[in-house]
């Protein structure tokens, strides 16, 4: 049987500890939340990573929404990727080559990119991936898997790397970072993460073209959110369309991003019980796995209240997961 990994997306955790948040075990016990998350099944943890993220940890959006980006740079990245070496756990870093959170709407370049041409581009990509990866595997942080880009459905580094404009171009951008990983950590797995596993439509046009065009990656990674579009959203559906990608582009497949909203904890109990299901379907693996994205936090303790966190707020600032992940545990038996 192919390797289960059990992720967690942790990026908000030290700018949450610096707020004075703390977390209880399933005892009531306050303890650091990589042993809790571990002891839950957790067994890898994923980080973003920013060019030149604000000071503050804050990101204003274009609808005025304040978003909480978490200590995303690189040297508070190494600084966690240390602790989750520490407590025996995987590491995938996912480089949204972005001052702040990059997906399908917003793919805005680093600030300090803005006036390169598409060489010095290139070259900033990959020198930014060199230069963080360098930077862990000085600190003996050797991460697995590395994500280029951050749900690219629509291309990264707009105007430059937008699909509908610049196919070629974006494709080169990408392959830049597949490089320097390689050439940093050459064991390590690159992943190509697209949001909407489910939509076909809004994957399909990516992935035909960086394909056509020569595109570099090791593993193909989805987001799988029902929350937001439950109309398209089945276990069925996702296994039929994973099997889909993994047939036509001949690559692995991860759900590098999934949750479920934490003021129903069955139900994304369930829903991450699925995607387990779903992922042991996988046949030809020598690794499958899934990743809940930011299960350390709750809805209230954030400014834009998003909704799909895993955790549930127990008192003036302690957090206690809810029930989401014991679907880590009790799918070992």
């Amino acid at each position: 049987m192919a390797e289960m990994i059990y992720g967690a997306d942790l990026g908000w955790v030290t700018q949450l500890e610096a707020m004075g948040y703390r977390w209880l075990d399933e005892t009531g016990a306050e303890r650091d939340i990589l042993e809790i998350s571990k002891e839950l099944g957790v067994n890898a943890v994923r980080l973003r990573v920013f060019v030149n993220p604000p000071k503050d940890a804050f990101w204003r959006k274009q609808d005025d929404a304040v978003c909480m980006l978490g200590f995303c740079d690189a040297d508070s990245v190494l600084s966690m990727a240390e602790r989750v070496s520490d407590c025996g756990m995987k590491l995938m870093i996912d480089f949204h080559y972005s001052d702040h959170f990059a997906d399908p709407q917003y793919q805005d370049m680093p600030e300090a990119w803005k006036h390169d041409t598409d060489a010095q581009l290139e070259q900033r990509v990959f020198e930014h991936t060199q230069e963080v990866l360098q930077l862990l595997v000085r600190h003996g942080i050797y991460p697995q898997w590395v994500q280029a880009g951050n749900e690219i459905n629509n291309g990264m580094m707009w105007p430059n790397g937008k699909l509908d404009t610049a196919p070629k171009q974006l494709v080169r951008f990408l392959n830049a970072g597949y490089d320097a990983v390689k050439q940093v950590c050459p064991d390590c797995q690159v992943i190509t993460h697209l949001a909407a596993v489910c939509d076909d439509a809004q994957c399909r046009p990516f992935l035909d073209n960086f394909f056509a065009q020569d595109g570099k990656t090791d593993i193909l990674g989805f987001s799988y959110y029902p929350y937001w579009e439950p109309e398209l959203s089945s276990k069925e559906r996702l296994s039929k369309q994973l099997h889909t990608y993994a047939r036509a582009y001949k690559k692995p497949v991860m759900i590098v991003e999934t949750g479920g909203p934490d003021s129903d904890e069955q139900g994304s109990y369930e829903m991450l019980t699925d995607c387990i299901r779903v992922m042991r379907e996988m046949d030809g693996q020598q690794q499958t796995g899934i990743f809940y994205w930011e299960p350390a936090a709750a809805a209230q303790i954030l400014p834009d209240k998003y909704p799909l966190c895993a955790a549930k707020l127990t008192g003036g600032k302690t957090l206690r997961y809810n029930k989401a992940l014991q679907a880590y545990r009790d799918s070992r038996g």
